[in-house]
């Protein structure tokens, strides 16, 4: 496979194989899916909270949820695998089990768990696809969540239930809920999309996906 957002596909732009993809990423990405929001929730405490969720590049998980407001950080990684196999060049051999996962300090009294969750399915990725999400194909892009909770657990199968009985999306979900650690990844991929702002991938894809996100949630985008 060609992994989308690697070097090679910087490569692939400056000699020109990259326009159509651009072209197309833009018009996929750039309209978030109405869906309700959840029934149920993780109840609402003083402390903060921890969702680490998996579906596609981290750099655009990373960039949406950056903009979410009561969202305190936001760290790129690798979840679902071990700790001696948690580097880019091993995940991307898709052997490792990883996914790429973002972990996200939130705060509850601002936005709830069901809440990044509605984002998560609406717009922050496609969670009827497959072990992939647009360019990228390969389990470490498949759409998981990780649950810090039993009650994150509970929120997270009632709303993929919820969701599935509404029919929001004309294919089935496809999306897991899964354990594993969560390990940072590497410094360079941290804050990619801000410090960035030109790599044709996140023009291609992510752009338009934070655009979207602004668009669709005006009352918690920051």
């Amino acid at each position: 496979m060609i992994n989308m957002h690697t070097p090679l596909f910087a490569t692939l732009a400056a000699v020109g194989l990259a326009g159509a993809v651009i072209a197309t990423g833009s018009a996929q990405a750039e309209r978030a899916v109405i869906i309700p929001a959840a029934t149920v929730d993780v109840p609402r405490t003083g402390n903060l909270q921890t969702a680490v969720l998996a579906g596609g590049c981290f750099w655009g998980l990373e960039a949406v949820f950056e903009h979410v407001r009561g969202v305190k950080g936001v760290t790129a990684g690798y979840a679902g695998g071990t700790k001696a196999t948690a580097t880019y060049e091993q995940v991307s051999s898709e052997t490792t089990r990883h996914a790429e996962a973002v972990r996200i300090s939130y705060d509850p009294r601002v936005v709830s768990y069901a809440t990044l969750l509605r984002v998560y399915f609406s717009i922050a990725h496609d969670p009827t696809q497959l072990n992939r999400q647009g360019p990228d194909s390969g389990t470490s892009y498949r759409s998981a969540i990780f649950p810090q909770s039993p009650q994150q657990v509970r929120v997270a199968r009632s709303y993929i239930a919820q969701l599935g009985q509404t029919r929001a999306f004309p294919r089935p979900i496809v999306t897991t809920l899964e354990t594993g650690s969560f390990y940072p990844a590497e410094a360079y991929h941290q804050d990619f999309f801000d410090r960035n702002p030109t790599h044709p991938y996140i023009v291609a894809w992510d752009k338009p996906k934070l655009a979207a996100f602004r668009k669709a949630f005006p009352t918690i985008a920051s």
